[in-house]
């Protein structure tokens, strides 16, 4: 009886430390970031450079948990994305802005449907340089559908 209730207190302190252990993020605060536009001669084009504001900035490298529409854009070659809008109103479609929007690079396969809202987790990696992916990247993902 003891050695029950011994464990049940320890599965709960893991399961709190867990779920501690991740930051839940909301779009409202990928939104403490300012643009400007920059000319990069690699691709001849101009690009809108973020500038991530504090509180932004202080979440890199964590364990993060955001809410979004699942964006599935190239899944044979792995390119998942996390969109605060649906995929008719997604950043690329013109319903909102780049902070709008993440690339996820998930440990495994998802199996989720474009549009299907789901709660993804992993470490977040801000990106001001590399023109080719997100200014969000969320690496070591995994996900569930809500």
């Amino acid at each position: 009886m003891i050695r029950n209730a011994f464990l049940t207190v320890v599965f709960g302190l893991c399961l709190l430390f867990s779920v501690a252990a991740q930051e839940k993020v909301t779009w409202k605060d990928l939104a403490d970031v300012n643009f400007t536009s920059k000319y990069f001669d690699a691709t001849d084009e101009y690009f809108l450079v973020p500038d991530f504001g504090k509180s932004v900035k202080e979440l890199e490298g964590k364990e993060i948990s955001i809410t979004g529409y699942f964006l599935s854009l190239s899944p044979e070659d792995g390119i998942y994305m996390l969109s605060q809008n649906p995929m008719a109103s997604c950043f690329f479609c013109g319903g909102g802005g780049p902070e709008s929007v993440m690339e996820v690079k998930f440990t495994n396969t998802p199996t989720f449907k474009t549009d299907e809202v789901v709660t993804v987790t992993g470490k977040l990696k801000l990106n001001a340089d590399d023109v080719n992916h997100c200014n969000y990247i969320v690496t070591g993902a995994s996900g569930f559908a809500l």
